[in-house]
């Protein structure tokens, strides 16, 4: 049981159609997930994302490359794979007609759930997911936050021990996407199964994930933890002073780690490396100024994902 939830060499794909030459969509994805993490694929729209997902989902297959689901060969053992995972997207679309239970219910049966035993798992996942003042309500008179929380009901009905969420949250309230990485959060701990998340959401991947793969036209060209994603691009924390005075700009440029210095009248902005021991040095600096406050921003996955799609 020791197995990778995921693991794919040289994966590549591409879209054909009679009216133009192919569009490559991925090129050489090679990447390994480990069980129990919550691995981030991140990435502007038309990254690459989704068909990754896909693939991983065994929704589709690349033309190129070798891939394995829990041990199990994807393209041999899809059937057996898809006992294993399962998989909620951005937009859910369920029978419109059917409620909350009924759509449950229905799920369940595809996987094979019947008698006492479905009954069981429904009542379960509408506990777990607060459905229960809306299990009578039909789909389509559902909220996007309340249609986003039946479709991650539906995607735990198997147990999966790898379960894929793409785009999670797209479209929804900031607060109800909140919940939302909560309930995401909330799963995998208590589940103990391993996750794969695409988004384009900065803060979403910082908050969930263990690693992220960051994907631009089709191509990983970075994969890491959020924190060494930082340290590996040079990005110091974000050191501005406001002060009265006057302070050499010249001397800060010299001090040791300082990776840039932008300055006006009263107030100077640094980037500096946090390895260095050096905001005792910048603070002695400004000894013939009055110092009026110091503000200090570590760099996050949005100076990561910035400097990535450059």
């Amino acid at each position: 049981m020791g197995e990778k939830p995921v693991e794919a060499q040289g994966i590549c794909k591409s879209y054909r159609s009679f009216f133009r030459a192919a569009t490559t969509v991925l090129k050489d994805i090679s990447l390994e997930v480990e069980a129990g993490e919550i691995f981030g694929l991140l990435g502007p729209n038309g990254s690459g994302k989704t068909t990754l997902i896909s693939i991983f989902s065994t929704l589709i297959y690349p033309e190129i490359g070798r891939l394995h689901i829990l041990g199990l060969d994807a393209h041999r053992d899809r059937n057996e794979i898809r006992k294993l995972i399962n998989i909620s997207t951005a937009k859910p679309n369920f029978p419109w007609s059917l409620t909350v239970k009924e759509n449950l219910r229905h799920y369940g049966m595809l996987y094979g759930l019947y008698g006492p035993a479905l009954s069981q798992t429904v009542r379960d996942q509408i506990d777990a997911f607060e459905l229960g003042d809306f299990q009578a309500m039909k789909f389509e008179d559902l909220s996007t936050g309340l249609k986003q929380r039946l479709s991650l009901a539906k995607a735990m009905l198997n147990q999966p021990r790898l379960l894929f969420l793409d785009e999670p949250t797209t479209g929804l309230d900031p607060d109800i996407s909140m919940k939302t990485r909560l309930l995401i959060q909330r799963i995998h701990e208590e589940e103990n199964i391993s996750v794969v998340l695409s988004t384009h959401y900065m803060p979403e991947a910082e908050m969930l994930c263990d690693r992220i793969a960051f994907l631009r036209k089709g191509k990983i060209v970075a994969l890491n933890t959020p924190q060494n994603l930082k340290n590996q691009l040079g990005l110091g924390e974000k050191v501005t002073v406001l002060y009265e005075g006057s302070v050499s700009i010249a001397e800060l440029e010299r001090v040791p780690g300082v990776i840039s210095v932008s300055s006006v009248p009263g107030r100077v902005e640094m980037i500096i490396d946090r390895s260095m021991e050096n905001l005792d040095i910048i603070v002695k600096l400004f000894a013939k100024a009055r110092i009026l406050d110091i503000i200090i921003k570590e760099p996050d996955l949005e100076d990561v994902f910035i400097e990535l799609a450059r």
